[in-house]
């Protein structure tokens, strides 16, 4: 006689009352012990499918004889040999689930059976699957739990618990439920142990939402790969690195993103070097010591360089620096420490530092608006970040993600571009890049009261002035009606607009408009430019 094997099967029938009987009967012809059946029966379906896992000591030629009497059974339409149940199926893929959930997960059966136990659930007791699988409680040196309580009904939310597991120490929250079936009774119990430190870090990323990272930077384009590859191979370097791109690119952004990826302790801190007045530039930077001026801070006040401590500054539009404080900040770079305004005394400095601007700095370089030793101290890594429209494949995308965000604020039913839309936003240049899509796709999601935004609601700059005369209906009343001092201030935006798109910067665009740089400043902010 064979030595007893384990072998599965697949029946097929026209579905009919006794199959399962002459199943039984024949099979216990043979000595086959029947260990698990699964009738699979779709409503509605002309067949039925019965699985079958059988314990036999028959031989190879005997399962021709077993097989050969099966499809007597009337209604039989196929029968085969097997490697896998349904059943093994469904478990395999809820293990694979189960594994890739960053929680402990145990459940038992009504018999204190352990049933289920995932990846992670290993990792904190010790103890393999493999080995706990099928065995009861009380015969496993699982660390302290509630599974028995649970199958008595109990219900323990978040208890805590530390664990010392193969010199490791675990600590966690494990709540413990009981589980039920339809008609109320409990059948087993589940436990899930929630890592303390995984809890922490999440709650630390709701509570720092201004924290940045790679994955915050939205396409997927060849063009954007590439700067994001370097910048992220450079991150944890020391090394000083200038964001080269147009204005509204996401140089501050990648700035952010290099920052978090640097595991640097200390703070990020960013300024706009075009948006301080000249006279307040050097304090701003370097602090000054009290009573260096009138209205100063009685103690002093520590400037950007020292806020920044281990962490990084990040000085965007550097181009913008008057000639006085370059100097400075060249000094700084070379030597490692600030003075103080008004102090005699050097600061050590230990943040890194990062530079952005949107201007040509070889030419100004040439035109000697930029020093040249400045210019090849603060140019080590440039990193060019593309315009969008060398990045139109991430339109959609982008897109997308500005809807989700302004339908989602908006308290709006989910929104979506029509094809003609579309059409319209790629054949525009944008001067204005991902910033100009940011503030059209805004515009379009609070104009249009439609699920479906046309291309009459995808408004850019130079079609505002005349928006209200082929707005519809429902959006007319946004822009028309204008009076006076709208028009007047319409105008004065349009040659706001022209002017700093001639990209001279915001010092010299003061001085050619005749007006003082902060009044520029002023202006640019009150119309959003």
């Amino acid at each position: 006689m064979a030595p007893s094997s384990i072998r599965k099967l697949q029946l097929t029938f026209t579905d009919r009352l006794g199959i399962v009987a002459d199943i039984a009967s024949i099979l216990s012809e043979f000595f086959v012990n029947i260990r698990s059946m699964e009738v699979d029966a779709p409503p509605g379906a002309d067949q039925v499918d019965i699985f079958l896992e059988v314990d036999s000591s028959s031989s190879l030629h005997d399962w021709d004889d077993i097989l050969s009497n099966l499809q007597e059974i009337h209604s039989l339409t196929a029968c085969k040999l097997i490697s896998t149940l349904p059943r093994e199926t469904r478990e395999k893929r809820l293990q694979v689930v189960l594994d890739s959930i960053s929680d402990g997960i145990l459940a038992v059966d009504n018999s204190s059976r352990l049933t289920i136990m995932n990846r992670v659930a290993e990792e904190i007791t010790g103890l393999s699957a493999e080995k706990g699988v099928g065995r009861p409680l009380r015969e496993l040196s699982l660390p302290e739990n509630h599974l028995s309580e649970g199958l008595q009904g109990g219900h323990f939310d978040r208890v805590p618990r530390n664990i010392q597991t193969g010199g490791r120490r675990y600590q966690f929250l494990a709540t413990t439920l009981p589980i039920q079936d339809s008609e109320g009774r409990t059948v087993g119990a589940v436990e899930i142990l929630k890592d303390l430190k995984r809890i922490r870090q999440l709650a630390s990323a709701v509570i720092q939402p201004g924290k940045k990272t790679f994955t915050h930077i939205v396409g997927s384009s060849p063009a954007l790969h590439q700067p994001i590859r370097l910048a992220q191979q450079v991150a944890r370097t020391d090394t000083l690195i200038s964001l080269r791109g147009e204005s509204g690119t996401g140089k501050e952004l990648f700035a952010q993103a290099i920052h978090t990826e640097s595991g640097r302790k200390g703070e990020f801190v960013a300024i706009n070097c075009a948006a301080i007045p000249e006279n307040l530039l050097e304090s701003e930077l370097f602090g000054y010591e009290s009573g260096t001026f009138t209205g100063a801070d009685r103690k002093g006040k520590k400037g950007l360089f020292e806020q920044a401590g281990e962490g990084t500054l990040f000085l965007d539009e550097i181009a913008e620096l008057p000639p006085g404080p370059q100097a400075k900040l060249l000094r700084v770079l070379q030597e490692g420490t600030i003075r103080r305004v008004g102090g005699d005394h050097e600061i050590p400095v230990h943040c890194r530092l990062l530079t952005a601007t949107s201007r040509n700095l070889e030419q100004m370089m040439n035109r000697g608006q930029f020093r040249e030793d400045l210019f090849y101290r603060i140019n080590i890594l440039p990193i060019h970040i593309p315009p969008l429209r060398d990045r139109m494949d991430d339109l959609p995308t982008l897109v997308d993600h500005f809807l989700f965000r302004f339908n989602s604020r908006l308290k709006k039913p989910e929104q979506e571009l029509t094809p003609e839309a579309f059409e319209k936003l790629k054949h525009h240049h944008w001067p204005g890049n991902i910033r100009e899509l940011k503030n059209v796709i805004e515009r379009a999601a609070i104009l249009s009261s439609s699920s479906r935004i046309g291309p009459d609601a995808i408004l850019f700059s130079f079609e505002l002035g005349r928006a209200g005369r082929r707005m519809d209906q429902n959006v007319g009343h946004v822009l028309s009606r204008q009076r006076l001092p709208q028009l007047v201030g319409d105008y004065e935006k349009r040659l706001l607009r022209e002017a700093l798109e001639r990209k001279q910067g915001i010092r010299e665009t003061a001085r050619q408009l005749g007006i003082s740089h902060t009044a520029l400043l002023n202006k640019i902010k009150k119309y959003g430019l």
